[in-house]
């Protein structure tokens, strides 16, 4: 459950039975929010009122216990996008984190989909799998498989649509995601400065079964709307990481060679 005070600072809790929620504005018994609808107002002992709602899923990856940095919802609804993660598609992630982006990937598949997500560090695995069976209520074993290992020396699957790498050196498993994948398959990787991203870029061009890599990075800019006062916000969600994809192309064939446009004389310009 998630409340919102009149400042709009939010507060996630888990409601029981006997719970109370403590803020300087008061108390609040969860009794008083167990059996609400959604979007009902509940006020504390000290008369502030609060905003009562489920938290949405960008909510609860802000808000959840970090073994790990997470992946902002910005970044991870361009990789769910971007890369096309379709339900029932099969997708290898490595590098699981907090298990933020493994929430998204999760609801994107679909009951009929899998996620294999491989982790290096027990610790970080450990507070992923937590949150995410605190997200969706319970054990994901249907189509959820953690493993605590290297992407390159642990990596069993092949034919799966999608592989999304989250980690400091992604060009490591260039080869290895090429042999998972599945020809028209994607590739994504999450970098977090420009030297990662350029050898990521360089690495899946330089591999030969992939297309031409994307590179690019969102920015979320807010406004400040009411009636004629219309504004950017002074604050924005600037740079958070490199989002680099490319598509996994059929065996023994060569990418076609690049085109650049030629560089004018002295003359011309």
């Amino acid at each position: 459950m998630q409340l919102t005070d009149p400042k709009n600072k939010r507060h996630t809790i888990t409601l029981k039975e006997d719970g109370v929620f403590h803020t300087h504005k008061g108390a609040i018994p969860h009794s008083e929010l167990i059996g609400q609808p959604e979007g009902s107002v509940v006020r504390s002992s000290g008369n502030t009122p609060y905003l009562a709602f489920r938290h949405l899923l960008q909510d609860y990856t802000l808000a959840m216990p970090r073994g790990a940095a997470v992946i902002y919802p910005k970044d991870a609804s361009m990789i769910v996008g971007m890369a096309d993660i379709f339900p029932g598609a099969r997708v290898i992630e490595a590098g699981v984190g907090s298990g933020a982006l493994t929430c998204f990937l999760l609801r994107a598949v679909g009951p009929e989909g899998h996620v294999t997500s491989y982790e290096r560090r027990q610790e970080f695995a450990d507070v992923a799998s937590k949150n995410v069976e605190k997200f969706y209520g319970g054990p994901m074993d249907d189509n959820w498989r953690l493993v605590v290992g290297d992407l390159v020396t642990s990596i069993d699957e092949v034919d799966v649509d999608r592989v999304i790498l989250d980690m400091l050196a992604p060009w490591e498993c260039v080869d290895a995601a090429a042999k998972a994948l599945t020809p028209g398959g994607v590739i994504c990787c999450y970098v977090a400065t420009t030297t990662q991203m350029s050898k990521t870029v360089e690495a899946i061009r330089d591999h030969g079964c992939f297309t031409e890599p994307h590179a690019w990075e969102t920015l979320v800019r807010d406004w400040h709307v009411e009636g004629l006062a219309v504004r950017p916000d002074h604050r924005m969600i600037g740079h958070t990481g490199f989002l680099v994809s490319a598509r996994r192309m059929a065996d023994g064939v060569t990418p076609p060679p690049r085109r650049r446009r030629p560089k004018g004389t002295t003359e011309e310009l």
